[in-house]
């Protein structure tokens, strides 16, 4: 059972956290419109951090909503602060991960859809991620390895097609 925690309430328990890091995620698909198609950003992490492919991930800070954490994520990773829009609660889960929070057997992630301009220019932060790559939903789909971001994905491409085929802006 998943129980969704309100933003107000973990920012407030963010203020007890001080140096400890929090249960809570974001992930940040971002994507653009391009020759009329849309694009994801995939990125693979450095051999260091196990070298797979995934969307922009990371944790809250101490009395961080999560979308300024989104914001922060987004900046830190790939450079882009300017955003054409941010779709919110595309998908949210929790996985097992004692050894990454301690005092705590889960991480919650929120997935957030965000669109940028096609003439954005990626910065990758190197301690992080080897690469990065532009993909068609199947291309992106094929690349990740983890099932949660399959399943994030997927869901934010349904709302993207759902919004292009009944509204004139995707």
């Amino acid at each position: 059972m998943i129980v969704r925690l309100p933003e107000k309430f973990e920012i407030l328990l963010s203020g007890f956290a001080s140096s400890m890091r929090l249960p809570i995620q974001v992930q940040a698909i971002l994507f653009r419109k391009s020759n009329e198609k849309i694009q994801y950003l995939i990125m693979k992490r450095t051999p260091e951090r196990d070298g797979f492919w995934q969307p922009i991930t990371g944790g809250l800070e101490e009395s961080e909503t999560r979308v300024e954490a989104l914001r922060r994520e987004v900046l830190e990773e790939t450079g882009i602060k300017d955003f054409v829009r941010i779709i919110e609660d595309v998908h949210c889960f929790q996985y097992s991960s004692p050894h990454i929070v301690k005092g705590f057997d889960f991480i919650k992630e929120y997935v957030f859809g965000v669109e940028i301009t096609s003439t954005e220019k990626i910065i990758l932060d190197e301690r992080e991620h080897s690469e990065f790559r532009w993909c068609s939903f199947q291309e992106a789909l094929d690349l990740l390895k983890w099932k949660e971001n399959k399943e994030a994905l997927t869901k934010l491409n349904k709302i993207l097609s759902f919004r292009s085929k009944h509204f004139s802006r995707l």
